[in-house]
């Protein structure tokens, strides 16, 4: 369990490299490492969810849950300069390393912590909320999350995930379904589902 992406210190030996990316049309440089999620390169999903990803009506923040090293936020956070991105991860590694990636690639309207998403977020009002969830950290933890997220978000607030079928995507429909999200199929590929769910009051 110490080498898992989900632990808070990975007790893999760290083995640094530089990636180039190109996300919703930016090119970025990217620091990457072991003992975090996709520590190669930026894996489908996420990729999948930032090409999909539509700025929310409502105004306010964003929120990347489960930042890893940067991808989903900082594509964010440079495609909508305007709104200020929180990013939060529970692997010190991954936190480390998309601080490191933010000055890179001279992105500053954004916010990097150390955070476990199911400790709660219940001081938050954000417009939308995205998350490629820790899958293998379990069912419990992942529907955790998505209970947190939903809480987090200000009425007409956005839920965005991505997820593969074999992986739960009809069970995590389900889920945002019964917490109150209108939910609607963004795109469908390869396996992967982005679902958006919208907060309506």
């Amino acid at each position: 369990m110490s080498d898992h992406y989900y632990s808070g210190k990975p007790g893999s030996e760290s083995k640094q490299k530089m990636i180039s990316e190109t996300l919703k049309g930016r090119d970025f440089t990217f620091i990457v490492d072991r003992g975090v999620f996709s520590g190669h390169a930026v894996d489908f999903g996420s990729k999948l969810l930032i090409e999909h990803f539509e700025e929310p009506q409502a105004a306010g923040d964003i929120l990347d849950i489960g930042c890893g090293w940067g991808p989903i936020g900082l594509a964010v956070a440079a495609a909508y300069p305007e709104r200020q991105i929180g990013m939060i991860d529970v692997n010190e590694r991954s936190v480390s390393l998309a601080k490191v990636n933010a000055g890179k690639n001279s992105i500053t309207n954004q916010t990097i912590a150390l955070k476990d998403a199911t400790d709660g977020l219940s001081d938050s009002n954000y417009a939308a909320v995205l998350t490629n969830p820790p899958i293998r950290a379990g069912k419990d933890v992942v529907f955790r999350i998505y209970e947190e997220a939903v809480r987090s978000l200000q009425a007409e607030g956005e839920l965005w995930v991505v997820i593969q079928k074999k992986q739960g995507a009809s069970s995590t429909k389900k889920k945002l379904e019964e917490l109150g999200l209108h939910v609607r199929t963004v795109a469908k590929q390869k396996g992967y589902f982005v679902f958006a769910g919208k907060k309506i009051d």
